[in-house]
């Protein structure tokens, strides 16, 4: 199954079928919601958005959907793939869509997907009269070449761009789900509904897009190669033409001066959207390594505009480091800068008052979680950890930030670097004493009692 490849679609949908298994995938859901079945759909697309990373934008999937050889744009597309369409047999048990033809259901959605609507609705009509007619295989042609067009999005942001994949495939993914939910529960496809969710996904997108711009103009006016490359993204999401025009005037106004966030989340009324916007400007804000004055005081300012509390806030970050730290197997989004190596002065300053702030709950959480004193000792002596001790450092570095959420940014990507690095400069030692290096004598004191045993 290879992109590009006449067929893949259809490979990659059969293979989706043979291997659902509803029971497990449900099992973890708390089926606690109530209401009609809409209801409960929608509440398990949130959970299912969050659990299967789609919400960050990068899906967990196990070691077997990663062969070697692919490139990892590739392994990521198809891993998205698989997960949208994995979501969508998910619903149709928890809607207790009747049995059908579940290939060429997911080739409707799939469709609908990419914005040819004519198509869904023509395969929708020719299943309804039979479910043996099968989308002809011209329909199934053009269905991949529109999906590989959409896959270029996900091969990662540009160097001089904004970190906007995460956001704009967790835009999709929601849309994607959304219409899943719609056409199993009402039996038929839908077209214009479609459309209302299709231009709802590319307005989150615009949104995202003015959001990481003003971030990006927060310390400085981008350069003339950004400015490019971020018009470029515009160019990439392929929204509707209008929507893409207007937005591209407000970006390059931005370019000369900030814009009021009131004025730019003013439309936003869901707590999902809200705490989705918060999140990938933590992201976005991390991708270097560092957290600027200028860009704390914008994720505090924004984060106001929203209603979100810090508290709410700090769960959030916590949630994102989370789930990054425990799945890279398909491709970590975060490219850390060679200069998160030699974080600068104000953003140490910033983290050593918070742990000096939090020193002993953090010395009594480095005691209660074993092995990670050792580790980072190890680390900080600058010894090279072997796979599953990063892994084991990650996983108790979350334990760390659950407790204390100020320390979250340890947990995020590129967290190690920061608290060793921390380490070197705090005023204190971080680690408890029994893994302390002895201080090493000066070089006269050396010779004086070489001499003196002589």
């Amino acid at each position: 199954m290879t992109p590009g490849k006449a067929g893949w679609l259809t490979v990659l949908l059969t293979e989706a079928i043979a291997s659902h298994q509803p029971e497990r995938d449900l099992a973890q859901f708390a089926q606690e919601a109530t209401g009609s079945r809409r209801a409960r759909a929608r509440a398990f697309l949130r959970w299912a958005l969050r659990e299967s990373g789609l919400l960050y934008g990068t899906p967990a999937t196990s070691q077997d959907a990663a062969p070697s050889g692919r490139g990892r744009e590739e392994v990521l597309f198809l891993a998205v793939m698989r997960t949208f369409a994995r979501v969508a047999l998910d619903i149709t048990t928890l809607v207790g869509a009747p049995p059908g033809p579940r290939r060429e259901q997911l080739f409707v959605l799939f469709a609908a997907f990419s914005g040819l609507f004519d198509e869904a609705a023509a395969a929708d009509e020719r299943l309804r009269q039979s479910p043996s007619r099968m989308p002809s295989r011209r329909a199934w042609s053009k269905v991949e070449a529109a999906l590989e067009e959409r896959a270029l999005s996900l091969s990662g942001d540009p160097a001089y761009g904004l970190v906007l994949h995460n956001g704009a495939l967790y835009a999709d993914a929601q849309v994607f789900g959304r219409q899943a939910i719609d056409y199993f529960v009402r039996g038929t496809f839908e077209a214009e509904g479609g459309k209302r969710r299709f231009g709802l996904a590319a307005q989150q997108k615009a949104l995202l897009v003015e959001v990481l711009t003003a971030l990006w103009c927060v310390e400085s006016t981008p350069s003339y190669s950004a400015r490019r490359a971020i018009l470029r993204q515009i160019e990439d999401l392929r929204l509707p033409a209008k929507l893409e025009s207007s937005l591209r005037e407000r970006v390059k106004r931005a370019f000369e001066k900030q814009p009021r966030l009131e004025q730019v989340v003013k439309g936003v009324r869901s707590r999902d959207m809200r705490q989705f916007i918060v999140a990938q400007t933590l992201l976005a804000s991390l991708v270097d390594g560092h957290r600027s004055p200028q860009e704390l005081a914008f994720i505090q300012e924004l984060s106001t505009a929203l209603y979100v509390s810090p508290e709410e806030r700090q769960r959030i970050e916590v949630g994102v480091a989370e789930f990054y730290a425990k799945n890279r197997s398909v491709v970590d989004v975060f490219t850390l800068a060679p200069r998160a190596e030699v974080m600068g002065e104000q953003m140490v300053e910033s983290i050593q008052r918070t742990a000096e702030k939090n020193f002993q709950r953090l010395m009594q959480e480095l005691r209660e979680t074993g092995e990670l004193s050792l580790l980072l000792t190890k680390a900080a002596r600058g010894h090279k950890l072997t796979d599953e001790e990063k892994r084991k450092m990650r996983a108790q570095l979350i334990d760390v930030a659950k407790a204390i959420p100020a320390l979250a940014i340890f947990a995020a990507p590129g967290g190690l670097l920061l608290l060793v690095a921390l380490a070197k400069v705090l005023p204190f030692n971080l680690l408890p004493s029994a893994f302390q290096d002895e201080p090493e004598e000066p070089a006269v004191e050396k010779e004086r009692k070489r001499g003196a045993a002589g």
